[in-house]
């Protein structure tokens, strides 16, 4: 079966500041190990993406590296509203975070969420990190100034009915959800770890699932949060948060596409069609996947490209397997093996 390839609008690349446990050459192969051609990495690097020469250095390190296509979001920081609209049209767009994160890059207060929102672009995307009621306080502010607002990694029965009711208000909302929340609750943190199973937003409970699953509808995008750790470092005293995700999206959506809680053409539509429109990202000609949506599974890490080498889902057998990838015409990645050169990604906003 062939389907055209994936997008992933969150996930977390680590260079420049950590690339021992990702950089732009690993994190990019484990996208195309997973069937996505296009990735937009996340500002929240050490140091993180707020200015020109932030941005013109990692944007330097992924055009060398990166072996599927790419875009690099800035970060909103608390003294940079006012410059960084002229990188606009060089990101994937500005990332808010209003909520837990490490690093400089966190909002506190209202009058600094207002002063980007009113300084940056109508016209180019806007993604932000909010949790509980900082998303209906971030979704108030979207619908005073006017403007298209992307929701990251929702999670909670209270954030998807609160979308809902925007949506149906008119309000110009659009979110993600991510695997781990659609496949991992509170209740599989003993089996994962305590240190393993950190990640934010936190595993939700079971009824939280079970409101997204029932609330599909209003979900746009399927992302992966691909924040890739150590295991030494989530086995530690501190465990940061995240998962990596890049190289067991796909075999688990496939999987419940096999069991009938998902449609291919739900697949399609929140990890190419969608994505593509609210990023405002160039088709990739002669681009696609083929999958053998029947084919056993079993997501092992030892095979990963990704530099963490764990997963939450070691083991977890399904249905569903990756085959070819195409990128532009060229096989990519075919049968477990990534072919594609590092520098063989392009910006899409160079496109």
């Amino acid at each position: 079966m062939r389907m055209p390839g994936l997008i992933d609008p969150h996930v977390h690349m680590r260079e420049p500041g950590a690339t021992y446990k990702e950089d732009w050459d690993s994190g990019t192969a484990a996208a195309l190990a997973g069937g996505f051609t296009t990735i937009l990495a996340m500002p929240n690097t050490q140091p993180p993406i707020t200015d020109a020469s932030s941005l013109s250095a990692v944007l330097e390190f992924a055009r060398d590296k990166a072996r599927c296509d790419y875009g690099q979001y800035v970060g909103a920081g608390p003294d940079n509203a006012k410059t960084l609209p002229s990188l606009a049209k060089n990101s994937a767009g500005l990332k808010m975070y209003l909520d837990q994160t490490y690093g400089p890059l966190r909002l506190d207060n209202l009058e600094l969420w207002m002063a980007h929102f009113a300084h940056w672009p109508k016209g180019m995307p806007l993604a932000a990190h909010a949790e509980g009621r900082n998303m209906a306080a971030v979704i108030l502010l979207a619908a005073l100034y006017d403007r298209p607002l992307h929701l990251c990694h929702v999670s909670l029965k209270e954030e998807i009915l609160v979308i809902r009711a925007a949506k149906e208000k008119g309000l110009k909302i659009t979110c993600e959800v991510t695997p781990h929340h659609l496949f991992l609750t509170e209740e599989d943190i003993d089996i994962i770890g305590a240190g393993r199973s950190e990640v934010r937003p936190r595993l939700a409970s079971a009824a939280d699932q079970e409101a997204i699953w029932k609330n599909l509808d209003v979900v746009d995008c399927f992302a992966s949060d691909h924040a890739p750790h150590t295991l030494s470092e989530k086995d530690g005293s501190n465990p940061p948060p995240g998962f990596p995700g890049l190289e067991t999206a796909l075999p688990l959506f496939l999987t419940a596409v096999y069991e009938g809680r998902l449609t291919i053409d739900d697949l399609i539509t929140r990890m190419h069609t969608n994505p593509k429109h609210i990023f405002h990202l160039s088709e990739q000609p002669e681009t696609w996947i083929e999958v053998d949506p029947t084919a056993p599974t079993e997501i092992q890490s030892e095979h990963f490209y990704s530099r963490c080498s764990w997963t939450p889902f070691e083991g977890w057998k399904g249905r569903g397997r990756l085959g070819t990838v195409y990128l532009r015409g060229n096989p990519v990645y075919r049968d477990g093996k990534v072919l594609a050169s590092p520098g063989t990604g392009k910006n899409v906003r160079a496109i």
